[in-house]
C-alpha cells in the first residue's frame, strides 16, 4: 500500500493561509511543506512550480469570494439584503477578508494580479449596481452608491478613527443605511 499524498486542496489552503498571514513573499514551497508536515516532493505532483501554485491561489480566492458568494446571495429576496450579505461574506469574514487584503497588497506590485483583482472587483460592483438599481433609477446615482458601498467595505479596514461616542459598527450600519436608502436601525 502506498503512502497517501497530501491533497492538492491542502497545498492551496495552506498557501491561502500563508498569503493572508504573511503576504505573497512568504508563500514558498518549503514553508508550505513544513506547515503541512510533509516533504516538498508531493507539491510537484500537482504544480509545475511556485507560479502555478500562485495561480491556483488566485483561482481559489476568486471562486470562493465571488462565485460562492453570488450563489449564496441569490437566495436572498430583498436586493438590499443581498448587498449586505455579500459584504458580510466577502469582507467581514476573518478568512476571506485577510486573503482579500493580502491580494490587494500583492496587486500593487504585480500587474497580472491587479488584472485579476480588477476582474473580481468588477463582478462585485456589477452586483452592487444591479441591486442598487432596484430602488434607484439614476445611473449616476447608482454608480456613486455602488462606489460608496464598496469603498465603505474596503476602506473600513484601514481606518483607525474614533466616532465621537459611537461604535464603528453603529457608524457603519448608518452609512450602509444611507447608501442602501434604508431607514436607520433603531
Amino acid at each position: 500500500m502506498g503512502v497517501a499524498r497530501t491533497p492538492r486542496e491542502a497545498w492551496v489552503e495552506q498557501g491561502l493561509q500563508t498569503l493572508a498571514a504573511s503576504g505573497v513573499d512568504a508563500v514558498r514551497i518549503e514553508v508550505l511543506a513544513k506547515a503541512l508536515g510533509v516533504t516538498k516532493g508531493g507539491f510537484y505532483g500537482y504544480f509545475a512550480d511556485r507560479n502555478a501554485l500562485l495561480d491556483a491561489l488566485l483561482d481559489a480566492w476568486q471562486h470562493e469570494s465571488v462565485d460562492e458568494v453570488l450563489e449564496s446571495v441569490a437566495r436572498e429576496e430583498d436586493p438590499r439584503d443581498r448587498v449586505v450579505l455579500a459584504g458580510r461574506l466577502t469582507l467581514s469574514a476573518d478568512r476571506l477578508l485577510a486573503i482579500d487584503l493580502a491580494i490587494r497588497d500583492w496587486a500593487r506590485r504585480d500587474e497580472s494580479v491587479a488584472a485579476r483583482l480588477r476582474e473580481v472587483d468588477n463582478r462585485r460592483m456589477d452586483l452592487l449596481r444591479e441591486m442598487i438599481g432596484t430602488f434607484c433609477s439614476d445611473p449616476d446615482e447608482i454608480e456613486a452608491r455602488a462606489l460608496l458601498a464598496f469603498s465603505l467595505a474596503i476602506g473600513n479596514q484601514f481606518l483607525a478613527a474614533d466616532h465621537n461616542g459611537r461604535t464603528r459598527d453603529e457608524v457603519r450600519a448608518r452609512a450602509s443605511a444611507i447608501v442602501l436608502n434604508r431607514p436607520p436601525d433603531p
